[in-house]
């Protein structure tokens, strides 16, 4: 691993320092806090050629977005662009809001705390190079790095996406499917070590985390394993035996939404999807053995549906081999996805971008599937930001999601149309995140031609 990531984290730290300076010596900041902070004088006219209307789903066409600090102004087209204002001319690119991915894995690996760190900080600034300028994190794998992460990039410290994190998630698999080096668990004794074996345990584990700081908990209800059987049985069905009682899922949301966290719920099916949906958790996650049933609980309390392709992706291969190619998770989640888009269940993006298997910026392949199941180019994108944005914690819908008055100046763009080529968001070539901008390959493209 070291060998592989070395080369890459010494490129991002030297990208750090410069970009740091560069924003001190144009921003004027005295001290590293102000690093990745946009003045609140600053003025920015953006020209957008095809902007995308996250609301309508539809393109409109030769827009004028002004910004001033961090937020948008105003926007529309024949507005009068002010003489201080600096011009960013996307007249030719498609103008789209920063995409919300609501559920990542920046830890992925390192053997040392300060190597996790550094592999975390590399991972979220390839998020938000691939244009995705708000995520949740979904486990940090023992620790909670991710919280002093997410405060780091709000101090301006590093460059990173707005965060949203679950820090150690209440993970009471007892064993589990996946590989889990104990040694990488730097901080013995917290959440994600300790048995939540009763309601009053399950509410105190929530109170020590809150005390990290975290945003939100994730509690997962399924194992993977009962005996010798791990992720399939014989007849080629998910185990996912249940790992929390109902009583405990209870405690848990209820203690949460007490202390103004939100819960997520990694769940496949079985009693562990029904005591998570019928505690009414935040994000209920996966959902593979969704049914009409669950289809009902999920509109009856107004919950969404994060549906999570890119892990599930990588295991197609093995899941074929294991249940002998009569299933996958994946061909579960294609059906679990199109009963709940036929009910009007709000459909959330979230990748699991983790690991090398699962890499991060590389997310919006998942709009090809979405489109292949059903839906449209623009229904497709719009599950990265309305949805996505509604459901994360402290009312960020409005803040987020849409380019529009009074909203973070959180702006990216392609060259090309994404409503005529979904693929166009794999390519991002912009990226700006509260007026600051963090990549820009269509403007400078454009200058350089001019010579």
């Amino acid at each position: 691993m070291r060998a592989h990531v070395t080369p890459m984290l010494a490129a991002v730290v030297v990208g750090v320092l410069v970009v740091s300076l560069h924003s001190q010596e144009g921003a004027g900041a005295r001290g590293p806090a102000r690093r990745f902070l946009t003045p609140p004088a600053q003025e920015v006219a953006i020209k957008a050629g095809r902007l995308f209307d996250t609301r309508s789903g539809a393109l409109l066409t030769n827009q004028i977005i002004l910004i001033k600090g961090d937020r948008i102004v105003d926007i529309g087209s024949g507005l009068q662009v002010p003489s201080s204002a600096r011009v960013i001319d996307l007249s030719s690119a498609t103008v789209l809001p920063g995409m919300i991915d609501t559920h990542v894995h920046v830890n992925t690996g390192g053997d040392t705390p300060a190597e996790r760190a550094l592999i975390a900080l590399t991972n979220a600034q390839i998020d938000l190079e691939a244009g995705f300028t708000t995520v949740l994190d979904m486990d940090s794998r023992g620790g909670f790095n991710t919280v002093e992460l997410r405060d780091a990039i709000n101090a301006g410290l590093v460059a990173g996406p707005r965060m949203q994190v679950v820090g150690q998630s209440l993970n009471q698999r007892a064993g589990t499917y996946y590989p889990d080096n104990l040694s990488l668990r730097f901080l013995e004794g917290f959440t994600e070590n300790k048995n939540v074996n009763s309601p009053w345990l399950a509410r105190a584990a929530v109170r020590e985390a809150k005390l990290h700081g975290v945003d939100w908990i994730k509690i997962y209800t399924t194992q993977d394993f009962v005996g010798p059987m791990y992720m399939w049985k014989p007849d080629a069905t998910l185990v996912a035996s249940p790992s929390l009682t109902s009583e405990e899922v209870d405690a848990i949301v209820n203690e949460a939404h007490r202390l103004g966290l939100k819960v997520a719920c990694h769940t496949y099916g079985g009693e562990g999807m029904s005591s998570c949906l019928n505690a009414g958790v935040d994000a209920p996650n996966h959902l593979l053995e969704l049914d009409d049933k669950a289809v009902k609980i999920l509109l009856q309390k107004r919950l969404p549906f994060v549906v999570t392709l890119d892990d599930l992706i990588a295991l197609e291969k093995g899941d074929l081999q294991a249940t002998g190619g009569r299933n996958s998770r994946l061909r579960m989640a294609e059906q679990a996805f199109k009963r709940a888009r036929a009910a009007s269940v709000p459909i959330v993006f979230g990748s699991g971008a983790t690991s090398d298997a699962i890499p991060h910026g590389r997310q919006a392949d998942q709009f090809p599937h979405y489109m292949r199941w059903g839906m449209t180019p623009a229904e497709a994108l719009q599950t990265a930001y309305l949805p996505a944005a509604r459901m994360l914690n402290y009312d960020w819908v409005n803040h987020l999601g849409s380019v529009e008055k009074g909203k973070y100046a959180d702006i990216i763009a392609v060259a090309g149309n994404p409503l005529q080529d979904i693929t166009e968001m794999e390519r991002v070539k912009f990226v700006m995140k509260g007026g600051f901008v963090y990549r820009d390959e269509l403007t400078a493209a454009a200058a350089s031609a001019t010579r």
